[in-house]
C-alpha cells in the first residue's frame, strides 16, 4: 500500500500510468476522498502521455487523522495540506508536477505553487476560491462544522445520497445517481469521518488571503469554474484569472460545484493543453 512516510504524516496515494511520463496530481475537495477523480476521467489524461497521481487528503480516507471522533480542529494550515502535495512527490521522488485541485484542493495547490514555486509545471484551478472574500462564498459560515458531528450509519448516507442525487428533469448535466450511491457507502467503508471535514474547514477558515500573491505565479494555469456553482461564486475564477499572469478562463453554464462527466473532455483537454505548454516552456522550446 502506497504511503508516504516523511515527518510523521502518513498520506495515501494511488499512480497510474508510464513511470516516465510527466505527472499531474489530482487533489480532492474537503471532506473528499480520492475517489472521487473517477477512472474514466483519470484514464483521459493517462491516454494523452501523463502520469496521474491521486491520493487521500488527511483527515479522510485512508490517511491519517489529526484528531478524535470529537476534535473539530485539527491544529493544522492549509499550507500544511499543501505540504502533504510534497509528501507524495517525494515519496515517489518526483521534483516537480502538474498540480489539478477542485475546491479546497485547488486552495492546497495555490499554496504549493506561492510556497514552493520549484515544484509546479502548471496548475489547473477548478471551482475554487484564492482567499475568504464574502463574495466567493455562498455556503455561508457552516455552523454544523464547528461543533461535534451528527453521525450517520452506512445505510442512512447512502439513502441521503440516493436522494440528493436523484436526477433533476430539464437540467442539462443528470448527475450518475448509481455512481454516486456507491461511492457513498464505499467512502463509508474507506473511512467514515465526519470530523475530518470540520478539520480541514478549520484550516480552510484560517488560511491566508492569496490573490495578490498569485500574480506573482507565472506557470501556465487553467481556471475552471460553473456558472451555477452555489458554492463558491464564479467570479472567483475571473478574479483569479486576472491575477495571474498565464492563465486561461473557462466559465460554464449549467455547471455546478462538481464537475459532471459531461464536462470532463473540455477539463482534460484544457488540463493537456496547459501542461504540455508548460513543458515547453520549461524546456526552452
Amino acid at each position: 500500500m502506497p504511503y508516504t512516510d516523511t515527518d510523521d504524516v502518513s498520506i495515501y496515494y494511488e499512480v497510474e500510468g508510464d513511470p516516465a511520463d510527466p505527472v499531474i496530481v489530482l487533489i480532492a475537495g474537503g471532506g473528499a476522498q480520492m475517489i472521487a477523480w473517477r477512472p474514466e476521467f483519470r484514464a483521459m489524461l493517462v491516454d494523452e502521455g501523463f502520469r496521474a497521481v491521486w491520493f487521500d487528503n488527511r483527515d479522510v480516507g485512508f490517511s491519517q487523522r489529526f484528531g478524535g471522533e470529537h476534535d473539530v480542529d485539527g491544529g493544522y494550515s492549509l499550507g500544511d495540506m499543501g505540504d502533504d502535495v510534497l509528501r507524495v512527490l517525494d515519496h515517489l521522488g518526483v521534483a516537480a508536477a502538474h498540480l489539478v485541485g477542485h475546491s479546497m484542493g485547488g486552495m492546497m495547490a495555490q499554496m504549493v505553487a506561492l510556497e514552493h514555486p520549484e515544484r509546479v509545471l502548471s496548475l489547473g484551478l477548478l471551482s475554487t476560491i484564492p482567499g475568504q472574500d464574502p463574495r466567493y462564498i455562498l455556503h455561508g459560515e457552516r455552523p454544523e462544522l464547528l461543533v461535534d458531528p451528527v453521525r450517520y450509519s452506512r445505510e442512512e448516507s447512502v439513502a441521503a445520497m440516493a436522494e440528493l442525487a436523484a436526477p433533476v428533469p430539464g437540467a442539462r448535466y443528470q448527475p450518475d445517481t448509481a455512481w454516486e450511491v456507491w461511492a457513498t457507502g464505499e467512502a463509508y467503508d474507506r473511512g467514515y469521518a465526519p470530523e475530518g471535514f470540520s478539520r480541514q474547514w478549520a484550516a480552510l477558515r484560517r488560511a491566508p488571503e492569496r490573490l495578490d500573491r498569485l500574480r506573482e505565479v507565472t506557470v501556465p494555469t487553467l481556471v475552471l469554474h460553473g456558472r451555477e456553482d452555489d458554492v463558491l461564486h464564479w467570479s472567483s475564477a475571473v478574479d483569479i484569472a486576472e491575477a495571474m499572469p498565464a492563465a486561461e478562463l473557462h466559465v460554464l453554464p449549467d455547471m455546478g460545484h462538481l464537475i459532471p462527466a459531461g464536462v470532463w473532455p473540455t477539463l482534460a483537454a484544457g488540463i493537456v493543453r496547459v501542461a504540455r505548454h508548460a513543458e515547453k516552456v520549461s524546456s526552452g522550446h
